[in-house]
């Protein structure tokens, strides 16, 4: 057991007659290893541009829900109601009467009616 731990340590294990198989497992693990670095690296890049983008998501929900409820206090009667008083338009008091207004077709059919 000492020998090969002491031989390990000395690293014959580079310099003997087969030292090109352990130097090609060597230079494939150390291959592994830069992937694996370069793999985790990307992982973590995506990981934080993810949080980034749910952070900006979030920003954007509330800043709609703001607008939104800005939006509908704009439309509200009474809010143009007062924006028109300023310049001199005021609400009607006599309601709106609705207008149809007939195709030809019908017009000839209603008046046959009427006659």
């Amino acid at each position: 057991m000492k020998g090969g731990i002491y031989s390990i340590l000395k690293a014959k294990f580079l310099i003997n007659d087969d030292a090109a198989k352990n130097w090609q497992f060597i230079i494939f693990l150390i291959v592994l290893a830069l992937i694996m670095i370069a793999n985790s690296h990307n992982y973590e890049q995506k990981t934080y541009r993810i949080t980034e983008l749910d952070k900006e998501v979030k920003e954007f929900r509330s800043e709609f829900v703001d607008r939104r409820s800005e939006l509908m206090k704009l439309k509200m009667e009474s809010t143009i109601s007062e924006k028109m008083e300023v310049k001199g338009i005021f609400p009607s008091s006599v309601p709106p009467k609705k207008i149809k207004v007939l195709k030809e077709k019908e017009k000839g059919f209603f008046e046959k009616l009427w006659q």
